[in-house]
């Protein structure tokens, strides 16, 4: 008996590392592709707008420590990855300027409720490359959060050309994959994502 409940232990911590390892593996795969993303940007800025680019490689900077300092960490408060977004909105500003709303709708409530880390950056990345940017006008994402019961609502919404009438099917980038398998690994079932 004391033999199996020892295995049992040892089998559960050995599945608690591996979805930590998991967790960590998908974390490193969203980082590189938003830096790409950033460099190719501020590499377009660098030559007709350098106070841009400059500002730009700053708020990178920024963003960067902020990761780096939650390396490990799974979840932080909302009110952390808030904090977190600021920077890349400041990044995308420099980048697209006036044509860039942001509008955020946070409850009071929802800033202590615990979320991943960088979860909202994809979807904001998501909103900007692929409802936005195609845009021939002066576009908004809005971030909103709230609590009902004991749940947490996170919404990112853009006003831009949305998915295409005529497409049966939209097949999500690493952003979003990796963005669904972060919150499957948390939380198991126990959440829902929807595009």
């Amino acid at each position: 008996h004391t033999q199996y409940r020892d295995r049992t232990v040892r089998t559960h911590m050995l599945e608690v590392q591996l979805a930590r390892a998991q967790l960590q593996f998908l974390g490193l795969q969203l980082q590189p592709h938003f830096l790409f993303n950033c460099l190719n940007a501020i590499s377009e800025l660098a030559h007709e707008a350098p106070v841009a680019a400059e500002r730009m490689l700053r708020q990178l900077h920024t963003l960067l420590r902020l990761s780096l300092e939650r390396v490990g960490q799974d979840e932080v408060t909302l009110e952390e990855e808030l904090a977190s977004l600021d920077p890349y909105f400041d990044i995308q500003r420099a980048r697209f300027s006036e044509w860039l709303t942001v509008q955020l709708e946070i409850e009071h409530g929802a800033r202590l409720a615990l979320v991943p880390h960088l979860i909202l950056q994809p979807l904001v990345e998501n909103a900007i490359r692929h409802g936005l940017a195609v845009r021939s006008a002066p576009g908004t994402v809005g971030v909103r959060a709230w609590v009902n019961g004991a749940r947490l609502h996170l919404e990112v919404l853009d006003n831009g050309v949305g998915l295409a009438p005529t497409r049966t099917s939209f097949r999500p980038g690493i952003g979003l994959k990796n963005a669904k398998n972060r919150l499957t690994q948390l939380y198991g079932d126990d959440h829902r994502f929807a595009l």
